[in-house]
């Protein structure tokens, strides 16, 4: 699945999301719901910062990374959820239904992952095949039917010395 079709579906599937947008963890954009870059892009390094923030206050010692936060306000909520991979972020009304909206976000970074995951053992399985033909002696012999001579039973054997 492509990052922008991952998206559509999150809004789609959740109409509480106004806006998302995907991106790497380093801030870069993959994929948004808005047209205006500007606030995509600013969308997606305040998910970042906000993740690296929370997970620094967390850590005190301990080796423990943020996965999802929200942060409520009057008007409406911005939430974030991350993966190895990518953070996800999306811009609520007031008053959302937080666990279902958490669900959807996570859900749409699994079905990245999913993807990325098939098309990783694909991309290694043509790499493989390129380098591991089989010999064309080998090759040629796939497939086709063998004859087969019967083997005498051991009474055969013994009646025929």
């Amino acid at each position: 699945m492509e990052a922008a079709q991952a998206l559509a579906d999150l809004t789609e599937i959740s109409a509480q999301i106004e806006a998302a947008v995907l991106a790497k963890p380093d801030g870069s954009i993959v994929a948004s719901t808005t047209k205006d870059e500007g606030r995509a892009k600013q969308l997606a390094e305040a998910a970042v910062e906000l993740v690296a923030a929370g997970s620094e206050s967390r850590s005190e010692g301990r080796n423990l990374e943020l996965v999802q936060l929200q942060a409520a306000t009057p008007r409406g909520s911005l939430f974030v959820a991350r993966d190895a991979r990518h953070v996800v972020a999306a811009i609520t009304g007031s008053r959302p239904t937080v666990g279902l909206v958490f669900y959807d976000l996570k859900t749409c970074l699994r079905m990245l992952e999913d993807e990325e995951a098939k098309a990783d053992k694909a991309a290694q399985a043509e790499k493989t095949d390129k380098t591991e033909k089989p010999a064309p002696q080998e090759q040629a012999n796939v497939g086709k039917a063998t004859t087969r001579r019967r083997t005498p039973s051991k009474k055969e054997a013994d009646e025929g010395s």
